[in-house]
């Protein structure tokens, strides 16, 4: 496992990180015991950074971690969760108001079991660029209130999410240099699609940490195929199924050359998957400590195509 700095936080993580969506059956629905074992497997092989949200499963995943932090020393992980995004009964809500992410973080570490946050990220902004007060509201009202949190203790370091890269962008140019510490985005930095790239310098020269999410692009990257409710158009969706047929023809799983090429980049502090099994945990360590076959890196590449960097928006 590598260890690398996320930007000016001090915090040396590890290339490979531990999501903890998958702990509040997003994906399927996950059993409390084998949740365990996979965060455990994760501290096991290495892993030190486990991001986690409010959001996920409304709540459950939250819960659920917090279960399996109980067995682990402090000192052994950096954890990161989420405000501004959450659900109940069912139903998403957002709320990116002072008070509502204040007491939100409050809550998170009831449920988490611990009583200081490593990272508290402003979650999937884009979706308050549609509320009243636009992305401004982040700028002067969400981020001050997290910024005073920092103060006093409370969290260690500050930091922003979203799908869409020019909404980090313009967030980091209109706040106070510091305010923000690290960036999260996802599904831009995987095999069919490596638009974080561009943005690398920007994050950089204003001393933002980035971490990268989802290496296989919420299913389009894997043998198993998406999800329905994948917001991809058909045209990348029947492209990458090309691309994990002919690596599964030359005996190389898709999803094993999408977890090494994500890994790859020096740049980027560390890449986020998620789980509830302990196994693929286990398989998805030993993946990243891999270098990946670059040939075939480059034909998976060609087969996908134009298709890559097509712009499609977050659910």
């Amino acid at each position: 496992m590598q260890y690398r700095e996320l930007g000016k936080t001090g915090m040396k993580i590890s290339h490979l990180s531990f999501g903890a969506s998958s702990l509040g059956s997003v994906f399927h629905e996950t059993k409390l015991d084998e949740s365990i074992l996979a965060v455990e497997a994760a501290i096991d092989g290495g892993i030190n950074f486990i991001d986690v949200s409010p959001y996920y499963g409304h709540t459950k995943a939250e819960t659920v971690l917090g279960e399996a932090l109980k067995h682990i020393p402090r000192e052994k992980y950096y954890l990161s969760t989420k405000v501004g995004r959450y659900g109940k009964d069912g139903k998403n809500t957002w709320d990116y108001s002072a008070e509502r992410v204040t007491r939100s973080v409050y809550e998170s570490m009831e449920r988490l079991g611990i009583d200081h946050i490593d990272l508290i990220n402003v979650h999937d902004i884009e979706f308050q660029s549609n509320l009243p007060g636009g992305l401004q509201k982040v700028v002067d009202e969400t981020l001050p209130a997290l910024v005073e949190l920092r103060r006093q203790g409370v969290v260690s370091h500050v930091g922003i999410t979203d799908l869409q890269l020019e909404n980090l962008r313009w967030v980091v140019e209109h706040v106070e240099e510091g305010t923000v510490e690290s960036v999260l985005n996802f599904c831009h930095y995987c095999l069919c699609d490596d638009a974080l790239s561009d943005y690398l310098d920007f994050f950089e020269q204003h001393g933002v940490g980035i971490v990268n999410a989802s290496p296989l692009s919420m299913g389009l990257l894997s043998q198993r195929g998406i999800p329905a409710w994948h917001p991809a158009p058909k045209p990348l969706v029947e492209a990458c199924q090309r691309a994990a047929a002919f690596c599964s023809d030359r005996g190389y799983a898709i999803e094993r050359l999408a977890m090494q090429f994500s890994v790859s980049n020096g740049r980027i502090a560390s890449t986020l998957f998620s789980s509830a099994n302990a196994q693929n945990v286990k398989r998805n360590i030993q993946w990243a400590n891999e270098e990946p076959d670059w040939q075939l890196v480059e034909e998976v590449r060609n087969i996908i195509g134009d298709q890559q960097r097509v712009t499609w928006a977050n659910t």
